[in-house]
């Protein structure tokens, strides 16, 4: 159900015109938490493209598992912002990976890596190789990590620069996570919690928002035609940068903070209203 914040956002026009850039999360906003796409989500975003609007994924995903759903969702051309930001892609069906790497974001995990590994020395660890997939020291439950997988010693995490480093720990809660990282002082990176204790640490000051303003400032659009909907902890930067930052119902209290407007939940595919909000005005 659309919230009465939504509907009087909707009814307001821009001060400018031109087409609207479309910043969209992907899981708990476009797809279930069991990976389910709703058709009405497909069709919306069909009929936003076909306004003209710029459609752009931005999600902590990597890059290899944005793709397949941008050619799901028939997005053959423009932009994908992945790793929350550290990697920006322009679309390119002529390209041998149907991508070009626009920006790479890249830091040292290592001093990160053992300040956490003191504190949870039973955790899961992994690093992103873009475009390939991701060096690990033991597997991740099935379905989190796409690509290939290649087991690694710990030390091996920070042989080279990374995008992303992906902190998984079963047994503890997010909870647990944002205290670890506020106690041992992740100063140098940053950070984002998921909603199970996973954690996805970035290079200091790359957000989905830093990611999002180099395809904004690429494209041309301007700041006030700017709309993101999300509902992680991850998508908050990305809410505050919009001119429009919607969150979806079911997001933290934190979240919903972040952004201007709220709409429906993910079984509710609030993500829909808020796109049809952008056919009725003319570009």
């Amino acid at each position: 159900m659309t919230t009465p914040d939504l509907e009087a956002a909707a009814a307001t026009p821009s001060r400018s015109t031109g087409p609207w850039l479309v910043a969209l999360d992907i899981d708990g906003t476009l797809v279930t938490y069991d990976e389910e796409l709703a058709d009405e989500t497909r069709e919306v975003i069909a009929a936003v493209l076909a306004a003209g609007h710029h459609v752009i994924l931005a999600s902590g995903r990597s890059l290899i598992s944005m793709t397949p759903l941008a050619a799901e969702l028939k997005i053959d051309e423009g932009w994908i912002v992945a790793s929350n930001g550290a990697v920006v892609a322009r679309l390119d069906r002529s390209a041998p990976e149907g991508y070009e790497l626009e920006h790479v974001e890249t830091f040292d995990p290592g001093p990160a890596l053992r300040l956490l590994r003191e504190e949870l020395p039973d955790a899961r660890y992994a690093v992103e190789d873009v475009g390939i997939g991701f060096r690990l020291t033991e597997h991740f439950p099935d379905g989190e990590l796409q690509g290939e997988h290649e087991i690694v010693d710990f030390e091996e995490l920070w042989s080279a620069d990374v995008t992303r480093v992906v902190v998984r720990a079963p047994d503890s809660s997010s909870d647990e996570f944002h205290r670890l990282a506020e106690a041992i002082g992740l100063e140098d990176v940053t950070y984002a919690v998921g909603w199970s204790a996973w954690m996805d640490i970035a290079p200091m000051g790359v957000t989905k928002a830093s990611g999002l303003e180099r395809v904004r400032a690429a494209l041309g659009v301007s700041p006030e035609r700017t709309l993101a909907v999300g509902d992680g902890a991850n998508d908050i930067d990305m809410l505050r940068w919009a001119a429009r930052g919607v969150a979806m119902g079911h997001a933290s209290e934190r979240v919903r903070d972040a952004a201007g407007e709220t709409t429906g939940g993910i079984e509710e595919n609030g993500v829909v209203p808020v796109l049809r909000s952008l056919l009725d005005e003319r570009l």
